[in-house]
């Protein structure tokens, strides 16, 4: 186990975020003491397919959270945030973060019942906190959600930027540019690293702007005749008042229907956002107006199961249908991994006879994260000596390394786990790794992604599972049928299930009576029988359950 041997030192250590988009859970370690930066979640894909949300296994930092000065969140993103109320009772520390983030993330706590347990300190914008031996300055970033931040880190040996989720938008139409003046001012001070969004290393050129998207969206939905249903994501105030404007311009009412951007558009009217807009129409109401009247806000643009937009794929919306003649727009980004999902949706949209439009084939949407013109940019004002490329996975990490090596930084190219040493010593790679890993949240557990039962349940999905009850008497032999149960791979009333439990209980009796008369051995042996029957049948191995009664 890594400990804090060398106390008068620098680090960087990524628990989560760095080689994987998500789970965004970093530390700084200086002379012995700790600052967290973000708490965010991920989410279950083809490789999880028995996980809905995942957040990063803080074990390590558990056992040292009497060193943890402090959580400072950049921005309420849910990869960044998401992860706060479930973490939180393990580490038990103040949470620092600004007024929208705060506001945010107020609302999460109430939801867990922890609003009067956690410490939330609330930074206004542009602002300052001391940590311990972390004082950390916070300067303002456009990015795809109101007051993102970055964060200048100064410590005892030496000032530390980390960007957190940014982007240079000219004009980002919710809350100033991206304060190019403040990262100038530190390059003039000295910036010892860089800790930098990696997400658009690979993309040539420039994001582009939400002014764009405005104008294209209110042109887009001036045009169209029906019910208008624009998807995207929940946190994008911008994006959320520019598709109402241009609904309101076209003479529609604007709905909103998904629990998400509710909770999004109160939390960014209590500090002052969307005062453009009137109160949204309920979803009860929006079922009253007329179709070529009616505009709908809904949640679901990554084709998440439950999201309002899957459900009205799937008419089975309580209140907002959609068919022929209506048109569906996603204004959004497929994120790595919902690429499957999100065209069974569109699919399912398109065979109701709606039209449905797509960034790959309108301008309705641009990334939140910068490109390679405004990541040279940022290392221009910057001058950092180091770069660590973080919050991308490996291709994004590598092509953004490259990147900083041309624009005069070391790199050091890194994932989750590794400990990037920056002072007092030249800086480097150390070269023993702190342990990293997954939960599943399950409900209101936190379960192991390679633990007992979140493997019994992925196998279980695969293979599916067999139960059987079984009576015997003192001598170990059957009495009367077997149950046997299989949902998934027999139908109840077909003619299998009845062979097997035959089977099963010949096999059984005829194991020499030693066997039979302990209770584990006989549980033992008959699961084995019961796989080989199986095996011959399905050419599966399905989790195998034998309850037995002797009697």
């Amino acid at each position: 186990m890594n400990d804090f041997s060398d106390m008068n030192d620098l680090a960087f250590i990524p628990l989560g975020g760095t080689g994987e988009i998500g789970m965004n859970l970093n530390l700084y370690r200086c002379d012995g003491r700790l600052l967290a930066v973000d708490c965010g979640i991920g989410f279950g894909g083809r490789d999880d397919p028995a996980v809905d949300i995942m957040v990063p296994d803080p074990a390590w930092l558990v056992e040292r959270r009497d060193a943890l000065e402090a959580l400072v969140i950049t921005h309420a993103h849910e990869d960044h945030v998401g992860a706060v109320v479930h973490l939180w009772p393990m580490l038990r520390c103040p949470v620092v973060a600004g007024p929208f983030a705060s506001a945010v993330l107020r609302r999460k706590l109430a939801e867990a019942g922890l609003s009067h347990d956690v410490k939330l300190i609330t930074v206004p914008l542009p602002g300052r906190h001391r940590a311990g031996p972390f004082d950390v300055e916070f300067l303002r970033v456009a990015h795809s959600i109101p007051e993102a931040t970055a964060l200048a880190i100064r410590t005892p040996h030496g000032l530390l930027v980390h960007t957190g989720d940014w982007k240079l938008d000219p004009n980002p139409l919710i809350g100033p540019p991206t304060d190019e003046a403040g990262f100038a001012r530190l390059g003039e001070e000295g910036v010892l690293a860089m800790i930098c969004d990696s997400t658009g290393a690979q993309t040539e050129g420039h994001s582009g702007s939400e002014a764009d998207v405005r104008r294209n969206m209110a042109a887009i939905i001036r045009g169209l005749k029906g019910r208008v249903a624009v998807s995207c994501f929940s946190t994008n105030l911008a994006r959320i008042e520019s598709i109402a404007l241009a609904g309101m311009a076209a003479g529609r009412d604007v709905a909103l229907v998904g629990r998400s951007l509710r909770n999004s558009v109160q939390a960014a009217r209590e500090c002052g956002y969307l005062e453009a807009i009137p109160d949204f129409v309920s979803e009860e109401e929006a079922g009253f107006i007329p179709d070529d009247n009616l505009l709908v806000i809904c949640t679901g643009s990554q084709g998440e199961e439950r999201s309002a937009l899957a459900k009205i794929a799937a008419d089975t919306h309580p209140n907002i249908a959609l068919g022929q003649g209506d048109t569906v727009i996603f204004s959004s980004r497929m994120i790595p991994g919902n690429e499957r999902a999100i065209l069974r949706m569109q699919d399912a949209l398109t065979r109701r006879g709606c039209r449905v439009m797509t960034a790959e084939d309108h301008a309705v949407h641009v990334s939140g994260h910068p490109a390679r013109d405004e990541l040279k940019r940022l290392y221009g004002l910057v001058k950092p000596r180091y770069s660590v490329p973080v919050h991308g996975e490996w291709r994004h990490l590598a092509d953004h390394a490259e990147l900083a090596r041309e624009c005069g930084a070391q790199p050091f190219l890194v994932e989750d786990g590794d400990v990037v040493r920056f002072a007092p010593d030249d800086a480097g790679v150390l070269p023993a790794a702190v342990p990293v890993g997954r939960l599943a949240v399950d409900g209101n557990r936190l379960l192991p992604l390679q633990g007992g039962v979140m493997g019994a349940r992925k196998r279980m999905l695969f293979n599916g599972i067999v139960m059987v009850s079984l009576a015997v008497d003192a001598d170990g032999r059957v009495l009367g049928a077997p149950r046997v149960s299989a949902p998934g791979l027999f139908e109840a009333d077909g003619p299998e299930l009845p062979q097997i439990a035959d089977e099963l209980a010949r096999g059984v009796n005829d194991l020499p009576k030693g066997l039979r008369r302990e209770d584990d051995s006989l549980a033992d042996s008959a699961r084995g029988l019961l796989r080989r029957a199986l095996g011959r049948r399905l050419r599966k191995r399905p989790n195998v359950e034998i309850h037995l009664l002797r009697v």
